[in-house]
Parts: structure tokens; C-alpha cells; sequence
């Protein structure tokens, strides 16, 4: 053994050698788990497994900081005393149990996400409470920490039958100076690793996303997340001059009907104009969580698990070539009230400095409209509270539905249909108050742990997992359309129906394009013929496209356009917190944190997968998505997007 007698820091090693046994365990199932996604040639396998080797030690040399520093401190007399020595064990047997459950942890995350821990996984440190009331009703939790006892039990009992760790640790004579020596070398290493190390570098090296994700230790993705949760653009991206940019960037927004207000290159005001009467019909905008295209029967699902909004989409103007701008909540609705790109990092919505900024809720309250953010869970998760109550819109959240409102709640909200029903009694008060209301309603029922009350009317109750959430959202949307056909506001009303995000975001490219197709359909038989639009568009031209059907003008700060405009260019923006895509003309370019670029043609995109032939840079496509992207974070970040009043 590596163990030496009498020495104090053996149980340090005997960790790292437990870290390093678990993670290549837990690496091993998870490459299996994702088998027919991962590039199985021996060179990628040694870099999944060398390169995943390199970050376990980069991590667990992080780990055990706090016991190295006790261990150089604390004096021989107290070490040497025999309640030390169990002090020591329990104390070692909680950090090899951490690990033991850190690694079924990442198998959740993983199965969850395709991922290894990443921003997702610091959200959800910093909203406990959802998330461990939904672990909690989502997986058999008492079980699980049994088996991660168990299992560590077992590992605790090994090391004491067969390593001298456990007897020949807790006998130390050697002075301060001599444990500073040993130990401090196990302290500049970590030092090293954090001032010289970036993951993305290595694990880079594979083209096969699962593969990179494979070769990332969990634990070190999560320290990384924490380090880098936001993204400087101009500092981590490629970019062209600032006056460059903005200058190519009124080229590229110029439209008939949306003209820039003034010369001034910082001010991207733009005077959206429309022909005939203006029109103040009540909008109704339902996000729905996770709604993927690909669950749809519409797009050729032969599930059969949206029977209702397949039907209404018939009956309505439908665009059927529609994408999300990014793989979270928070990014839907971002690009929604604010029609802006999604910029790297965080989501603006949880940001600290994104109040007043150019939303469409100003422009609604402007026009005399009742704004409402009705959500069904506690709106301080994501910040969604503190973002829309400063961008032109009241609250509606779990804490103003009274008790007999709460037909079924899980950890996220309430159910779909109690949450529509209150949406229904706030759209009777705006409407006895004489005032058009705008509703942004946001479901939950569609995300794990897929629970609410089973009804008996329901197309297919027997359903379990995502498919029940799909189904049961369903019929929520359907009960809630019959419900409001009987209200009298209902004929003056747009009824608007988009995703959040698509019900995945993994996949095996950087940008898996098809995770992003979501629908969107307008749905208002009074008001608007039913109509297909195949024009490639994304959430961010949503609002522009809304506020156009009435006939608005009105002036924002907006990147998005008109879609049924025949001048609309056909593109669309998709991110996933630091690759950054701009796709048209079937050509995806994805700009990347490391200042490099790819040019991508896309040879075969379908519902569930997307096949790219990489090919010779396209600089029109670099240098517009440059100037899109490059513009978005510079005019946030020098709060030139602040929400102004019509001039």
C-alpha cells in the first residue's frame, strides 16, 4: 500500500483514491447509459477516460482543502487523543459518503439533462426548496440514501480489513514545520489547477458532446459553474469593432414598418408602424412548460397526447416552423417580453439589473392594458417575481390564490387547471374595470414530477412520467378554451400558445438544432382565419408579430420583426447558456466562449435528431451573428435597453 505508518494525512489519500474509483465508476455507467450517443473509437475512449481522469484529480484536490488545512493545524496532542481518532473516522466516513451520493446524484442530473452539473445545477442550490420538495416527490428519496449508506458501509469496512489507514493514521510526532511541507503541496496544487485550468480546453477535444460531457468530472462543472456564471461577451466571444457592429446592425434591422427613430448608432429605437384602425383586443399568452414540437401530433407524434391543442391548431393562425431561444424557462420568457437574443451566461430575467427595460409590457400599459404575470408556483423562483413586477407587469403567484382555489398542488404550483381558472377570475376583473388585459400565464403541470389530480375525462389517464404531464396539460388547455368561450370578453381575445423550451437539451452536437422546434399558435376564431406560416421564426418576433395584428404603432427597443411581414427575414437565435447559434438559410453558425466559430450546413434535420456537414466559414453569417450577439451584450451591459416612453 501507499499508506505509510504513523502518518496523518493517509486517510487524505485514501479519499482521493475513493473520489477517483467512484468517478471513473460513475463516469463508466453513465457511458453506458448514453450508449448510442457516444463515439465508441479507442482515441475516444482514451480521452473520455484520460482526460476524465485528469479532472477527478483537479476536482478531489478541491475536496479535501478543508481536511488538509485542518490536518497542518491541529497540534499532535489533540491529534494523537483517542476521541480524535473518532472524530477523524466520522468526519472521513461523511466525505466518502458525499461522494458515494454525489455520484448518484450526477445520474439523476444526467438522466435529466444529458449533462454533467453546469448552471442548471447552481440554480438549483441557490431554490432549495423546490428543489428538494420536487427530488423528494419525484424519486423514492429514503431508498436512495439507504443504498448510498449501504454502499458506503461497505467501501468503510473494506479500507478497515484491508488498508493500515483506519490503525496507523491516528500516531503523529512530527512538528508544524514538516506537516506545512507535506501539505502544502496538496494546497498549491488546487491553487494551480484554479488559476491555470479551464475544463472547456480539454474535454473540447472531443466533436462528440456526450463525449466532452463524459470526460468532465461533476464536481469540478459545478465549482466551474459557480466561477463562471456569467459571460462577458466581448471578453470570452469573437467580436468586431463596437461602432462596426451597431452600424451593421441598422442594415440588418431595417424594415418597412419598423424604422429607426434617430442617427445615433447606441440608440436602436425603433417606430413600429401599422396601416388601418388600432385595434385593443384582450391577449391571453399561455407559455407551457416543455412542450417539445416533437410531442405533438400535429408534427407526426402518433402518441396521440395532444389531442386538444392538435385540434385547435387547426383552427388557428399556426406557425409551424417556430424555435425557442434557449433550453430554460427563464430564457422563453426573456425573449418573449423583451425580444432580444439570448445573451451568454445567465438569463437576463435573473439578473440583479433588469428592471425597466424595453418590454413589451411597457408597451401594453402604454396602450391603457391590465398587465398580469399568473403563475401557479411562488414567482421568487428565477427571480420571475422581482423581473416582471419592474418590467410593466402586476403579480399573480401562488400567495394570492385562496385555499378553495387549490384543487391540486405539487412542489412547482398549482395544477394547470386551477392556474387557468384563476386566469379566467383575473380576466373577468380587468374586464369589469372596463380595462383590455394582457395575461402572461406560465403552466408547470409538464415537468417533473408529473403529478396532478387524474380525471376521469382525460384522453389517456392510465399515462405515467412526461407523457401524463403532456397529456394532462392537454386537456387543462382544453377545458380552459370551453371555459372562456362562454366569458363575454371572449370574442375581442387573442389566445396565444407558445413553449417555454423544448422538453430536452441535450444532444450530441453543440447546438442540436431540433431540441429547439416549439409550437406557437394564435388562436382566436372571431378574430383571425385560420392560417399555416412555414416561415423559420423564433420567440422573439412572437410579440412584434401579436402587436402587429392589432395594428399598433408604437416605439421598443426590439430585435425581433413582424413575421406575416413580407419584407421579414428568416432566422432565428439559439443558445444554451455559452454556445451561441444563428441559423438561416439552412446554415447554423454557433459562435463558441474560446473566441472560435463553426460553420455548419444542416443536412438532415428531423423531430429528433439534426445531422451538420461543417463547412468553410460563411463570413456573412459569422459577421451577422457577430453583430446580433455582440450588440445584445453590449447594449444590456451599458444600459442603452432601458425602456423609454413614446417620444
Amino acid at each position: 500500500m501507499f499508506f505509510t505508518k504513523h502518518h496523518r494525512f493517509n486517510l487524505v489519500y485514501l479519499f482521493m483514491a475513493t473520489f477517483i474509483l467512484v468517478s471513473f465508476i460513475s463516469r463508466t455507467v453513465l457511458l453506458s447509459y448514453s450508449f448510442s450517443h457516444v463515439t465508441f473509437t479507442v482515441l475516444d475512449l482514451l480521452k473520455v477516460y484520460g482526460i476524465g481522469l485528469f479532472y477527478d484529480f483537479v476536482a478531489v484536490s478541491y475536496y479535501v482543502i478543508p481536511f488538509v488545512i485542518y490536518l497542518i493545524l491541529v497540534p499532535n496532542k489533540i491529534f494523537n487523543a483517542k476521541w480524535h481518532r473518532y472524530l477523524t473516522i466520522v468526519i472521513f466516513f461523511g466525505f466518502v459518503y458525499a461522494v458515494v451520493f454525489n455520484g448518484f446524484s450526477e445520474w439523476f442530473f444526467w438522466e435529466e439533462f444529458g449533462k454533467r452539473f453546469n448552471f442548471i445545477a447552481v440554480d438549483y442550490l441557490v431554490y432549495t426548496t423546490e428543489v428538494i420538495n420536487n427530488i423528494l416527490e419525484s424519486y423514492p428519496v429514503p431508498l436512495l440514501l439507504a443504498v448510498v449508506l449501504l454502499l458506503t458501509g461497505a467501501l468503510f469496512a473494506f479500507y478497515i480489513k484491508k488498508t493500515h489507514a483506519m490503525h496507523t493514521t491516528f500516531k503523529d510526532e512530527k512538528g508544524f514545520p514538516s506537516r506545512l511541507k507535506e501539505g502544502g503541496i496538496l494546497l498549491i496544487l488546487p491553487l494551480l489547477f484554479f488559476n491555470l485550468l479551464d475544463q472547456q480546453n480539454l474535454t473540447s477535444m472531443s466533436n462528440n458532446k456526450f463525449n466532452a460531457e463524459l470526460s468532465k468530472n461533476g464536481l469540478y462543472s459545478l465549482f466551474s459553474a459557480f466561477r463562471n456564471n456569467t459571460l462577458d461577451y466581448n471578453d470570452f466571444y469573437r467580436t468586431n469593432e463596437n461602432e462596426e457592429v451597431l452600424s451593421t446592425l441598422r442594415n440588418l434591422q431595417s424594415r418597412q414598418d419598423a424604422r429607426f427613430i434617430n442617427n445615433n448608432l447606441e440608440d436602436i429605437t425603433r417606430q413600429y408602424s401599422a396601416q388601418g384602425e388600432e385595434k385593443h383586443y384582450n391577449v391571453m399568452l399561455i407559455m407551457i412548460e416543455s412542450m417539445s414540437a416533437s410531442y405533438m401530433g400535429t408534427y407526426g407524434n402518433t402518441k396521440d397526447l395532444t389531442p386538444a391543442m392538435d385540434s385547435y391548431i387547426k383552427k388557428s393562425l399556426f406557425f409551424d416552423n417556430f424555435y425557442a431561444t434557449g433550453t430554460r424557462t427563464v430564457r422563453g420568457m426573456e425573449a418573449v417580453t423583451l425580444s432580444i437574443p439570448p445573451t451568454p451566461g445567465r438569463s437576463i430575467v435573473k439578473r440583479p439589473d433588469n428592471h425597466d427595460l424595453s418590454s413589451v409590457g411597457f408597451v401594453f400599459k402604454e396602450k391603457g392594458y391590465d398587465n398580469k404575470f399568473i403563475y401557479g408556483g411562488h414567482g421568487y423562483f428565477d427571480n420571475m417575481n422581482e423581473f416582471f413586477s419592474h418590467n410593466g407587469f402586476n403579480i399573480v403567484d401562488r400567495n394570492n390564490f385562496a385555499q378553495e382555489e387549490i384543487k391540486f398542488a405539487n412542489v412547482w404550483g398549482v395544477c394547470d387547471e386551477d392556474l387557468f381558472d384563476k386566469a379566467l377570475k383575473e380576466a373577468d376583473i380587468s374586464f369589469e374595470q372596463n380595462k383590455p388585459f394582457f395575461s402572461f400565464v406560465m403552466t408547470t403541470s409538464n415537468h417533473r414530477p408529473y403529478t396532478f389530480p387524474k380525471e376521469n375525462n382525460m384522453p389517456q389517464p392510465q399515462l405515467t412520467g412526461r407523457d401524463s404531464g403532456i397529456n394532462y396539460t392537454d386537456y387543462a388547455i382544453k377545458r380552459f378554451l370551453e371555459d372562456a368561450a362562454k366569458k363575454p370578453w371572449f370574442d375581442n381575445t387573442l389566445f396565444i400558445f407558445v413553449a417555454d423550451h423544448n422538453g430536452g437539451s441535450s444532444g450530441e452536437v453543440d447546438v442540436p438544432l431540433y431540441r429547439y422546434l416549439i409550437p406557437a399558435f394564435v388562436y382566436a376564431p372571431k378574430i383571425l382565419e385560420p392560417k399555416v406560416v412555414s416561415k423559420l421564426a423564433s420567440q422573439i418576433d412572437l410579440m412584434p408579430t401579436v402587436m402587429a395584428l392589432m395594428n399598433w404603432n408604437y416605439q421598443g427597443k426590439f430585435y425581433g420583426n413582424n413575421i406575416l411581414a413580407d419584407d421579414f427575414k428568416e432566422q432565428v437565435f439559439v443558445g444554451n447558456y455559452q454556445k451561441l447559434g444563428f441559423y438561416r438559410d439552412n446554415r447554423l453558425t454557433v459562435l463558441s466562449p474560446d473566441e472560435s466559430v463553426k460553420s455548419l450546413e444542416v443536412e438532415a434535420l428531423k423531430l429528433k435528431s439534426v445531422t451538420y456537414k461543417e463547412i468553410e466559414n460563411n463570413e456573412d453569417d459569422i459577421n451577422d451573428a457577430i453583430t446580433y450577439y455582440q450588440s445584445a451584450s453590449y447594449l444590456y451591459k451599458n444600459d442603452l435597453t432601458r425602456h423609454v416612453k413614446e417620444q
